[in-house]
C-alpha cells in the first residue's frame, strides 16, 4: 500500500516519523492502522524529491499549513539551484566535447589588497551551499546593523587542501568595505590579498583556470 521496504518501516520508526500503533511484544511485529497510510506515502514522496528525513520530520510536525509550505518551499528552492547547477555543467561539458579547440581568452591582473569584512571556518565540499548562504546573511545582516555599503560582489577564497581533502577545507567568504569595521559574530575585517577575478558560472570556472596555468606555464618557459 505504501511501497515501503519492512527497512525503511522500521527505520522511520526509529526517527519517530512513522510510529505504529501498535507493537506485538512477543514478535516485534509493526503494526499500523489505515490513517498512517497517506502520512506513509507523503514520506515516500517527499524522499523522492531529495528532502532529508530531518526536514521530512519537521515538515509533519508543522504547527500549521504555513510553516509546511515554507518547508517545502525551501526544499524546492534547493532543488532549482540543484538543478540549475547541474545543467550548467551540462553546457560545459558539451561545449567541451562539442568545442575541443575553443580558444579562452584569459588576461592576468595585479588587484590591490581589499579590506573586507570576512568569516571564515573549515567546510567540506558537500556542506559549501549551506555554508555559503548562511555566512553571507551574516554578513549582509553585520553591514546592515553597520550602515556600511559593500564596496564589492560577494566573493571567497579556498586554501589549497580544500581542493585536495575529502572533508574540505578553510574558506574564507568575504564582502569588501571602504574601512574597518567592528567585529560582530563570527563576521571580522581582514585584509584579502587578491589577485584575480573571474566573472562568469561556477561550470565555466574549471576551464578559464585550466587555459590561464597553460598561459603562466608558456611564460615561464618562454622566460
Amino acid at each position: 500500500m505504501t511501497h515501503l521496504t519492512v527497512k525503511a518501516l522500521r527505520h522511520y520508526h526509529d526517527l519517530g516519523l512513522l510510529v505504529p500503533a501498535e507493537i506485538d511484544a512477543s514478535s516485534g511485529y509493526r503494526f499500523y492502522e489505515p490513517a498512517q497510510v497517506q502520512t506513509a506515502q507523503v514520506i515516500r514522496r517527499l524522499r523522492d524529491l531529495g528532502m532529508p528525513l530531518e526536514e521530512i520530520k519537521d515538515v509533519l510536525q508543522a504547527a500549521d499549513v504555513s510553516v509546511r509550505n515554507q518547508l517545502m518551499i525551501a526544499h524546492l528552492r534547493r532543488m532549482e539551484a540543484e538543478l540549475e547547477q547541474t545543467q550548467a555543467m551540462v553546457a560545459s561539458l558539451r561545449s567541451l566535447l562539442e568545442r575541443p579547440s575553443a580558444v579562452i581568452a584569459v588576461e592576468h591582473r595585479s588587484v590591490d589588497r581589499v579590506t573586507a569584512l570576512a568569516i571564515a571556518g573549515h567546510v567540506a565540499a558537500a556542506d559549501l551551499d549551506a555554508w555559503w548562504d548562511e555566512a553571507f546573511r551574516e554578513l549582509d545582516a553585520a553591514l546592515t546593523v553597520l550602515l556600511v555599503t559593500p564596496t564589492g560582489p560577494r566573493s571567497a577564497l579556498y586554501a589549497p587542501e580544500y581542493f585536495a581533502n575529502e572533508d574540505g577545507g578553510q574558506v574564507i567568504a568575504y564582502l569588501p568595505v571602504p574601512r574597518d569595521v567592528p567585529p560582530t559574530g563570527r563576521a571580522h575585517t581582514t585584509e584579502i590579498p587578491t589577485t584575480a577575478a573571474w566573472y562568469g558560472s561556477n561550470s565555466e570556472l574549471i576551464a578559464s583556470y585550466s587555459a590561464s596555468w597553460s598561459l603562466q606555464t608558456g611564460l615561464q618557459s618562454a622566460g
